[in-house]
């Protein structure tokens, strides 16, 4: 195929071993940024469930281990930084490959400038300058700068990557860990100043709060652990590339369901339901609402947390777009300039720099609108992800179908998991679709011709996906000469190799 043809050019292919299970884990966990996703989602949930937000939160992370499962299995057989791009491609063939490819590329484009906006706004509250925070200008060309700077980590080098999230995921632990014992501490102590409420192991029951509750805070608990796979993104510079990358991206939605259960329970503690469910529409800055009254002094703490987390995201988010758009590109689904790799870093250069660009003029354009259309367009995201988990979780079940009667293991865990996973997701989006149509249901309250913002933004990403697709099918059809196929049963259960 052209793509292997491209890679086994001298000094074409990403760099091999550059990073261990270790990296890979770091980058998976950074790329959800848990304290931001914590502090963008606790309370609009509480809103819903109340006292059990951490049993919506414990619910949510089935799915995702779920398809953490597929993703595991599909990279066993095919170590293609393209992930659900490649996987689909040979499992259900290329039209449906293409568009889970433009899915992953476009939720990078989406959330790359809201992070970089938070890291900024976080960061200046930390250090006390406010009313930078309030100036438009000042903090989107930060955040600019930001992206700008992240990027240039990520082309540099996979290793300077790695190196750079170790530090700020250990510093974001830490501050979340300070924050939960210093809440929990003064909620038995009884010196919140709000309703505070003792934990109880009752709170881990998802049905709590009735069906229609559930629904609504799992469409907002899924999607805070998206992000894990671009530990698996990084494959082909893993060292085992074959079982490394896999198992990164499952430990990292374990221990994503750790820390979001033991922040939720701190949280809902400590500031009770009656003034969380009050400021749900506060989103990320919830904790910053919060910061002062649990830890007085030191508030800059959490700050920081939900900063560096910000951070973080900001560049391990650019790297399934970047990676993605290389492995299209080397299939030729994508003209060839966007497979380019620098031959000093060994890095998707152009791929990550066209991410990065396309990522500013969407944060930039969509801010001269209002803020609120940028969290619509936040929110439409969710619409992407379920798809293109979905679509992973079927692909495994598709492309090991000859194989998953060999063993009760290889039944549940290959077939019958993803499937299920993949049809919580297909459920999960269907009735994303339905409350977006609702307008008052979005962050601005108004109506895109007869819409809410957050489902038209969806459904014009969709069309503009299909659009490509067809006139980049007209001008070079190449890679549609590509058919499915099934999982080679020598590598099922091989043992995993070293390298790419």
């Amino acid at each position: 195929m052209a793509h292997d043809r491209v890679r086994d050019e001298p000094d074409a292919g990403l760099k091999p071993n550059a990073i261990g299970f270790v990296d890979a884990l770091v980058i998976g966990l950074n790329a959800t940024s848990p304290a931001y996703s914590l502090a963008a989602v606790i309370g609009p949930v509480v809103a819903l469930v109340g006292i059990y937000a951490p049993g919506v939160m414990l619910a949510s992370f089935v799915p995702m281990l779920l398809i953490a499962s597929a993703f595991y299995y599909l990279n066993k057989v095919d170590q293609d930084c393209g992930t659900t791009f490649s996987w689909v491609t040979r499992a259900m063939g290329p039209w449906a490959g293409w568009l889970g490819g433009w899915a992953i590329t476009m939720t990078g484009v989406l959330v790359v400038g809201s992070l970089a906006d938070v890291a900024v706004s976080f960061t200046l509250l930390a250090v006390g300058l406010d009313g930078w925070v309030e100036n438009g200008f000042a903090r989107q060309f930060l955040a600019v700068l930001l992206i700008i700077v992240m990027t240039g980590l990520c082309v540099i080098g996979t290793e300077l990557s790695a190196k750079v999230q170790n530090v700020l995921i250990l510093l974001q632990i830490a501050f979340l860990l300070v924050f939960v014992a210093v809440a929990l501490y003064r909620v038995y102590a009884g010196t919140t100043g709000f309703d505070s409420i003792e934990p109880s192991i009752g709170w881990l029951d998802p049905f709590g709060a009735g069906g229609a509750a559930l629904t609504g805070g799992l469409l907002l608990g899924v999607f805070i652990y998206w992000g894990w796979e671009s530990a698996v993104n990084l494959t082909e510079e893993t060292e085992d590339s074959a079982s490394a990358p896999g198992r990164a991206g499952l430990w990292s939605t374990v221990v994503l369901l750790v820390t979001y259960l033991s922040v939720a329970i701190a949280v809902v503690a400590f500031a009770g339901t009656a003034f969380l469910a009050e400021n749900a529409g506060e989103e990320e800055f919830i904790f910053a609402r919060l910061a002062g009254d649990v830890l007085g002094g030191w508030d800059w703490i959490l700050l920081l947390a939900v900063a560096t987390s910000a951070i973080a995201s900001t560049q391990t988010t650019i790297i399934p777009a970047s990676r993605t758009a290389l492995s299209m590109a080397r299939r030729q689904a994508l003209p060839r300039h966007f497979g380019h790799i620098s031959p000093r870093f060994r890095t998707p250069d152009v791929s990550t720099w066209w991410v990065a660009g396309i990522a500013i003029a969407w944060y930039l354009t969509v801010n001269r609108i209002s803020t609120d259309a940028l969290f619509d367009s936040l929110t439409a995201l969710s619409l992407l992800i379920a798809f293109y988990y979905a679509l992973t979780g079927v692909a495994c079940a598709v492309y090991y179908r000859r194989h998953l009667t060999e063993s009760l293991r290889d039944f549940l865990l290959i077939g019958l998991g993803p499937v299920v996973g993949a049809g919580l997701l297909t459920w999960l989006l269907v009735r994303s679709v339905i409350d977006m149509s609702d307008p008052a249901n979005s962050y601005s309250g108004t109506s895109w011709f007869g819409l809410g913002p957050p489902l038209v933004i969806g459904i014009a990403i969709a069309l503009a996906g299909v659009i490509l697709m067809v006139v980049w099918r007209l001008r070079d059809a190449v890679f549609w000469q590509e058919r499915p196929g099934v999982a080679d049963p020598d590598l099922v259960h091989a043992p995993t190799r070293k390298g790419p």
